[in-house]
């Protein structure tokens, strides 16, 4: 059963086609992958399922509510949270403060129960120990995790991860993929956008290919990176072990 479902999803930035009549659906508990050079136009897809960026034609729907066009607070609080590229707490407020905003944002919740949500999604993603630290002294891969913290106090079932595992070294980048193998048992769905192969490949169910906002390729994870349009347009060379 799709969970999110993209239909002929177009954008321009005045003469600049950004995204060119995409088509992808989303299953629930699934985790898709979604790949392509810079200027691919996946940022920009995201930006739109998030409610950032407005559409030109085509639409996007979560469990079959129209929600392109809407303003970001509604999606969220429908159920759909993004990471950004950049991770972005509140740098003044402590770790368990920047989760308790995203609990109460998500809506529905009273202060009691939100600061419990926030405590359970520190423990479960290895931050508790942190939680009356500033975000402003964390590391890039705290940080990060911060912002995969937020993104889940929201209550989101379907999560948006913008290269989440950018700047981080080779054992942080296994951690954070066990995280999403976690978050994926609880039934979450995820898209996820990422330059580091091994990473996308290896969390991945099934693997859409952007290039000029056009989708190119789409399949399991050894069907795409087999796919010599694939190669061509963004691999470079074979690439093996998936």
């Amino acid at each position: 059963m799709a969970t999110l479902e993209v239909t002929q999803l177009t954008k321009l930035f005045g003469s600049l086609l950004a995204v060119d009549r995409l088509n992808f659906s989303l299953r629930t508990g699934e985790v898709l992958g979604m790949i392509g050079p810079n200027g691919a136009g996946k940022t920009t897809v995201f930006n739109i399922i998030a409610g950032v960026d407005r559409p030109t034609s085509g639409q996007v729907r979560f469990e079959g509510t129209l929600v392109s066009g809407m303003k970001p607070h509604r999606i969220c609080r429908l159920g759909v949270a993004k990471t950004s590229q950049t991770a972005e707490p509140f740098l003044g407020l402590s770790v368990i403060e920047n989760v308790l905003v995203a609990a109460l944002h998500g809506g529905r919740l009273r202060m009691r129960q939100a600061r419990d949500r926030a405590e359970e999604i520190l423990l479960f993603l290895g931050l508790e120990r942190y939680r009356h630290q500033r975000a402003a002294v964390l590391s890039v891969a705290q940080r990060r995790r911060l912002d995969l913290a937020r993104t889940l106090a929201t209550g989101a079932r379907v999560i948006l991860l913008d290269e989440n595992m950018a700047g981080l070294n080779p054992h942080e980048i296994d951690e954070t993929l066990d995280l999403l193998r976690k978050i994926r048992e609880t039934g979450k769905s995820m898209i996820v956008v990422e330059h580091l192969m091994r990473a996308v490949m290896g969390i991945s169910d099934r693997v859409i290919v952007l290039d000029h906002g056009t989708k190119i390729a789409e399949g399991t994870p050894k069907e795409v990176v087999d796919n010599e349009q694939v190669i061509r347009a963004y691999l470079g060379t074979k690439t093996t072990g998936f």
